[in-house]
């Protein structure tokens, strides 16, 4: 996804967020714009405008530039109205960072802000680029009305769907893999379950660590309905058992293998699991009944 179509994609998607605001800026009332640039606002500084050209950015971003903030605005005006630019010079401008505090960055350079191939997406079956914006919140140890340090790049490692169903495969592909964030698709529901790990995974006992954390989400765009908690007994915080799949806790997060029957033949597979709180801050369901699992992926993040 180029700069142009990453820009589009965020404004089909702001207005959309916002039915009641009229098709065309032109039609805009200062309260419209105000309303437009505060959904986008952390959406905006991930947008390479200046791969742009002179006439997509007067087409398609300047009848938008109340929602820009003000020092990116002044900065493209200066590369725009350039007649010798060139969206594929290297050019250096100033950017509005997620802190809201002018930094330095090089086109030609992936900026920390954005995912590194400079798109707005992800390749995932269950979350949005909204949930990994949170997750990376979480990560950061912000609040969700805090802005972003950066949204680290997801990378999908492990999907139960494409690599199998047992802790065997789990362990075969995601041992020894660090920094990894777990998504969960709860059959029958919207809900979303996961948590982040740190640490290497292992077969075999407990992994230590004050930074996991197990979380719950709905399955929507807005972010309003999550649960987050933070390990409280940083001794059992990663449960590393050969027999399961990826489980935080002694029991706050548990993927259980359990052998099924299906024509005649034995098939192992992580399709009963349960949340109850032990090592970690709250529990992440209201039920400490047993679940299936619909899907479930892994990503590895650089940090």
């Amino acid at each position: 996804m180029n700069g142009i179509q990453a820009w589009e994609h965020v404004l089909k998607w702001g207005l959309t967020q916002n039915p009641e605001l009229p098709s065309d800026p032109a039609n805009f009332s200062k309260d419209d714009f105000n309303v437009l640039k505060n959904t986008l606002q952390q959406s905006i500084p991930f947008i390479k405008f200046f791969t742009l050209s002179s006439k997509e950015f007067m087409d398609k971003v300047l009848p938008y530039k109340k929602i820009l903030p003000k020092e990116l605005y002044k900065e493209l005006l200066k590369i725009f109205l350039n007649h010798d630019y060139m969206p594929t010079e290297p050019q250096t401008i100033k950017t509005i960072s997620s802190r809201g505090v002018n930094s330095i960055v090089n086109s030609n350079k992936q900026i920390e802000s954005i995912s590194k191939d400079g798109s707005m997406s992800i390749d995932s079956k269950i979350i949005t680029i909204q949930h990994a914006e949170l997750i990376s919140k979480w990560i950061d140890r912000l609040e969700i009305t805090d802005k972003a340090n950066k949204l680290y790049e997801f990378k999908l490692i492990f999907r139960r769907s494409r690599d199998g169903l047992t802790s065997e495969k789990f362990h075969n592909i995601c041992d020894n893999q660090s920094n990894t964030v777990t998504v969960i698709k709860v059959r029958g529901s919207n809900e979303i379950l996961g948590g982040y790990n740190p640490i290497k995974w292992k077969s075999g006992g407990f992994g230590i660590t004050n930074d996991s954390f197990i979380f719950s989400l709905m399955n929507n765009e807005n972010n309003e309905d999550y649960l987050l908690s933070r390990v409280k007994d940083k001794k059992y915080a990663i449960n590393y058992s050969k027999k399961l799949g990826p489980s935080f806790g002694k029991s706050d997060l548990t993927l259980s293998e359990v052998i099924m029957i299906s024509g005649g033949d034995l098939v192992q597979k992580f399709d009963r699991c349960h949340c109850k709180k032990s090592s970690y801050e709250k529990p992440i369901r209201k039920t400490e009944d047993k679940f299936f699992i619909e899907e479930y992926e892994i990503f590895q993040i650089n940090i």
